[in-house]
């Protein structure tokens, strides 16, 4: 198999295995909304977004670090070094696990009481923390297994790893119901499930680790023989590359920590705590869930393209570079733009389909609509990234989270959740304005150019038409079932906004034949049929 083979084929389990989780979340989240009352959402919430981010920073970037230094040294045939590399992120990876597992623990009535101000939250938080335990060592495996060429042993242990945790967190949830506990201990028992998956795919990762150590000894690999590094070089290289990274990384654990943190208490003096309570429970368990949909195949996508881009980089080629970085951030935002309509314009129809009521659908859009910002974002990060930028990139991120400090502060007075959003929003936007200033300083691009009008008007139509069906669907659900008719409505709505949005950007010249050939592969295959729309006057201004 080529090295592009191997590339593309480890790009698309990866990426397959990220839609698998996202899948797999929202699937946990729609009965789990039929379990709780606002507590629990809320509880459940908290509980996650604090634990999503202590576990990035427990894991400090050093899965990709990790996956680049053994990369590296078995190119250049020194296997033993490789090995130690682990060895010591292994290490890291247990001290950090047993300090973050103690502090969220310990912390966690702290937390839930006096910054989150959902007190109910404490028990939900502790159920979650010995998750921490195993997960550092979890991401250290992956990462290695990774610069080992070896996509499959993440991929399977996260998709295994998501179905142990829905399933169990489900079953947990259901039984307490049962048993007639209250909404706290639901969503303890519902955040428990994380330490089962954790538990399963560490002991997927063990299989495959067993089954590699294998493998080395019947190549007659010898690890033993291997002159002793520094432990503290050792830790000196892995932190110099990962600690950027890991702030890079944060982004979005922080962003949605930050709303957990500050909701209830911004909120509490204009609404009242219940409907404070209410509000974080819907923004964390609703609109999470399904916001985190529409970046999951353009970031896969653009991802493919970093390597290139690096590459390019390192060559000084700036033709190509240009090239990559513009063909990066068009495929992000054309591919993300219609699921990012699809899912705000009918958000209403969604929130039936999916979950217990119907209050919260504008928080639900509007978080969505915010995705194509986070889409830009991740893209211009990940170019950064790829031309070894990460510590500009670090930079920028800290700005974009001070404005969403502050944003937050103010807006939410004035606008109340949706200033909460409109912030996050607005975080993202400063970030990928900053990314771009950037790039441009090293390469003149352009992303669009005259043709942002014709995207506009792709837009805009697809997502008035879109709406304009989904309140046509809407009033179906007074001659059919509720859910059966919001099940139509979201297909009709779904398919209606893609094929609209494909078919103007094509007949507007958004789209030109010649650009389609530089797309990936699948992405060709289902629009040169399309291209025969595209009027003749178009083609001949390409």
């Amino acid at each position: 198999m080529s090295k592009k083979e191997s590339f593309v084929k480890g790009t698309l389990i990866l990426a397959a295995a990220a839609l698998v989780a996202r899948v797999l979340g929202l699937a946990q989240r729609v009965p789990l909304d039929h379990i709780f009352d606002d507590i629990g959402r809320a509880s459940f919430g908290v509980s996650n977004n604090i634990y999503l981010m202590l576990l990035t920073v427990a894991t400090a970037g050093i899965p990709s670090t990790l996956s680049k230094m053994v990369s590296e040294r078995y190119a250049l045939d020194r296997p033993e070094e490789a090995r130690q590399v682990y060895h010591a992120a292994l290490l890291f990876s247990v001290a950090a696990g047993i300090f973050m597992t103690a502090l969220l623990y310990f912390g966690a009535p702290f937390y839930a009481t006096h910054i989150a101000d959902v007190p109910e939250a404490a028990m939900a938080v502790r159920a979650i923390a010995p998750a921490l335990l195993l997960f550092p060592a979890i991401a250290m495996m992956r990462g290695y297994f990774q610069g080992r060429n070896n996509m499959m042993a993440g991929g399977i242990s996260q998709i295994v790893e998501q179905v142990a945790r829905v399933f169990t967190a489900i079953l947990i949830a259901f039984i307490l119901l049962q048993q007639g506990y209250s909404n706290t201990t639901l969503a303890a028992g519902a955040s428990f499930g994380s330490v089962l998956g954790s538990i399963a795919a560490f002991g997927i990762m063990i299989y495959f680790a067993v089954k590699l150590r294998r493998q080395d000894k019947e190549q007659g690999l010898n690890y033993d023989s291997a002159q002793k590094m520094p432990m503290w070089s050792i830790y000196k290289d892995i932190f110099t590359l990962s600690i950027p990274i890991v702030l890079s990384s944060l982004t979005i654990p922080v962003v949605n920590v930050i709303d957990t943190s500050l909701a209830v208490p911004l909120l509490i003096d204009q609404i009242g705590r219940a409907d404070a309570t209410a509000a974080l429970g819907i923004l964390t368990t609703r609109a999470q869930s399904v916001a985190g949909i529409p970046p999951v195949l353009a970031i896969a996508l653009g991802t493919s393209l970093i390597p290139i881009i690096s590459a390019a980089f390192a060559r000084r080629d700036e033709v190509h570079l240009k090239r990559q970085i513009t063909l990066a951030l068009r495929i992000s935002i054309l591919t993300g733009m219609p699921i990012v309509i699809a899912l705000s314009v009918a958000a209403y129809s969604v929130n039936g389909l999916l979950f217990s009521g119907l209050g919260g659908s504008g928080i639900v859009a509007m978080l969505t609509i915010g995705t194509i910002f986070q889409i830009t974002m991740m893209t211009t990060n990940s170019i950064l990234l790829g031309m070894g930028k990460s510590r500009i990139s670090m930079y920028y991120v800290l700005a974009g989270i001070i404005v969403k400090l502050i944003a937050s502060f103010f807006l939410s007075k004035v606008f109340g959740i949706y200033g909460i959003i409109g912030a996050t929003a607005l975080c993202f936007v400063v970030i990928t304005l900053l990314n771009l200033r950037m790039l441009k300083s090293i390469v003149p691009f352009e992303i669009m150019g005259k043709r942002w009008g014709g995207f506009a008007v792709a837009v805009l139509a697809s997502a008035g038409i879109g709406y304009g069906l989904n309140e046509a669907g809407i009033m179906m659900t007074h001659l059919m079932p509720a859910r059966v008719a919001f099940l139509i409505t979201c297909l009709v709505v779904g398919v209606a906004v893609v094929v609209i949005y494909l078919v103007l950007l094509i007949v507007l010249g958004v789209l030109s034949k010649q650009e389609v050939a530089s797309y990936p592969r699948a992405l060709q295959k289902l629009l040169k049929p399309l291209m025969k729309l595209q009027p003749e006057r178009v083609r001949a201004r390409e």
